[in-house]
């Protein structure tokens, strides 16, 4: 008989209410990082940015995806992936995934681990806040945004709530709850950096 442990997981939800709420990052110095919308769905290059960032933070939820559900997510009216490029690098990325009455929610965002620590991911994070904003500028079939939020949760990286809440998320809800434990998958054996 086995036995799966359990993990205690507090999920913290963060929302914006007015575009004046962001409080931008400012931008790594040189002119290293472009951020980039990456207009044709791309299942494959959905999943790399999805499994290499999340790899050391548990993402596990979209692992066992279909191409089919990947291009369905990403190819939804209103859902828009924006990558962080270092010297032409991809670095990070942030997902937008429009919902009814003007709500835009920030699905996915992060770094792969190698850009971390880089002044990278405050600027992705900004940048990404204010697409959410002016999403209905591109979409013109989307009502004009009212509202961005996102969760985050005690998994996540050690800085994500403190980025989020200088980029100007106000808490609304709080939820704790008992989760099954993973091991971190990684996007391939010994992939991580050495500390």
């Amino acid at each position: 008989m086995s036995s799966s442990s359990t993990v205690t997981v507090t999920t913290w939800s963060l929302e914006q209410t007015a575009p004046s709420d962001l409080r931008p990052a400012a931008a790594p110095p040189g002119d290293d990082v472009r951020i980039v919308r990456a207009e044709v769905p791309s299942p494959e290059f959905s999943r790399f940015l999805y499994a290499s960032v999340g790899a050391d933070i548990k993402w596990v939820d979209r692992l066992g995806w279909t191409y089919a559900q990947w291009a369905e997510q990403i190819g939804r009216p209103g859902s828009e992936t924006w990558v962080a490029y270092d010297r032409g690098t991809p670095a990070g990325f942030v997902e937008l995934a429009a919902q009814d009455d003007g709500v835009v929610e920030i699905a996915y965002f992060g770094l792969i681990p190698a850009f971390r620590g880089r002044r990278i991911g405050g600027h992705l994070l900004s940048y990404g806040i204010a697409r959410a904003w002016d999403l209905a500028e591109r979409r013109p079939e989307r009502t004009p945004t009212k509202r961005v939020w996102l969760h985050t949760c005690s998994l996540d990286g050690e800085h994500a709530m403190a980025n989020y809440e200088r980029r100007g998320f106000r808490l609304f809800r709080t939820e704790t709850a008992e989760q099954p434990e993973v091991a971190s998958p990684g996007p391939w054996p010994g992939a991580f950096p050495s500390a």
